[in-house]
């Protein structure tokens, strides 16, 4: 599956964001995990690295139809340390300067000019906002693997995105929590990887980024290796994890009833509430199973019960 995280940007490339706010939030991604910031005489302006001539006409399109900023360069070049062809684009000026700003990278008071890394409020304040940040976050500097059909592997499937700094993948973590999206953040070499494994949390990512050939690529490789390991897995695994989900249950009630004997059920908010209420009517029921029920994904599901388990321990 080498070729997946190209199927991704391809399909990204498809669409232009639907507005100059989700393009604000598009590029700024862009330029945190595949550009830099340059100046020139006083002019601030950014520049973009890519090794795929399509990213290029694609980047160049979405500056020049909402922001009328042309990007010079783009010719290819052989780049001696990677063996692959390069692209490198600019933009300088004052149009640059100012689309800096509105993307959060810079900003300008009495003392001048200055870099900031955290990923501005503003571009994540429109949940559309924040799916064209990922987007442009994954063009950039993401990756994506799936395990190989023809063997078993639990952890083959792995989704990351490459930022230069912790400051701004600590915020893109940020970010993905309003997805309902619990990443993790390693530091590799000089760079800052915010990754996630589940399949279940991939399979997410790619419907918030509105990839729906490569969501069904997956979903059908999930579908295969689950029913080819499926007898194994009965066999091995099925009285393990009745076990298991009763177990939970059991502690999930408890801190359910805990919740209830003190502050009441009705003082949680509208998510929390029908995740307690389900769990109280079928204690039986798996976590995926409750989460069908509801119409949201596991990940999702198991993000409220962890609140309702912080409550609780709050209330002991």
């Amino acid at each position: 599956m080498s070729n997946f995280t190209e199927e991704i940007k391809q399909e990204i490339m498809r669409a232009l964001p639907e507005n100059a706010d989700c393009a604000a939030a598009f590029l700024s991604a862009f330029v945190r995990t595949s550009g830099s910031i340059i100046s020139s005489g006083g002019k601030f302006g950014f520049e973009i690295v890519t090794e795929n001539k399509n990213t290029v006409e694609y980047i160049r399109e979405l500056a020049e139809k909402y922001f009328k900023l042309h990007l010079g360069g783009g010719e290819a070049s052989y780049d001696s340390l990677s063996g692959k062809e390069k692209y490198v684009c600019s933009c300088l000026g004052d149009g640059a300067e100012a689309l800096l700003e509105r993307m959060g990278v810079i900003c300008r008071d009495e003392e001048g000019v200055s870099l900031r890394l955290g990923i501005d409020r503003e571009l994540r304040a429109d949940e559309n906002c924040r799916s064209a940040y990922l987007k442009g976050a994954f063009l950039g500097g993401g990756s994506c693997t799936l395990p190989d059909e023809q063997t078993y592997s639990r952890t083959g499937y792995h989704f990351e995105v490459v930022f230069s700094n912790r400051i701004t993948a600590g915020d893109f973590c940020e970010l993905l929590c309003d997805f309902e999206v619990l990443a993790k953040l390693v530091t590799r070499k000089e760079s800052a990887v915010v990754y996630v494994k589940s399949k279940e949390v991939i399979s997410d990512l790619l419907n918030q980024m509105d990839v729906p050939a490569c969501l069904d690529k997956l979903n059908k490789i999930v579908e295969y290796k689950d029913k080819s390991n499926n007898s194994n897995r009965v066999a091995n695994c099925s009285v393990s994890n009745i076990d298991k989900t009763v177990t939970a249950s059991v502690a999930q009630i408890k801190a359910i009833e805990v919740i209830s004997q003190t502050i009441g059920l009705q003082s949680l908010d509208k998510n929390l509430f029908e995740v307690a209420e389900a769990r109280l009517a079928d204690p039986n029921a798996s976590m995926r199973e409750l989460a069908d029920r509801l119409e949201i994904t596991k990940s999702c599901i198991n993000h409220r019960m962890r609140k309702i388990f912080e409550i609780s321990s709050q209330l002991l």
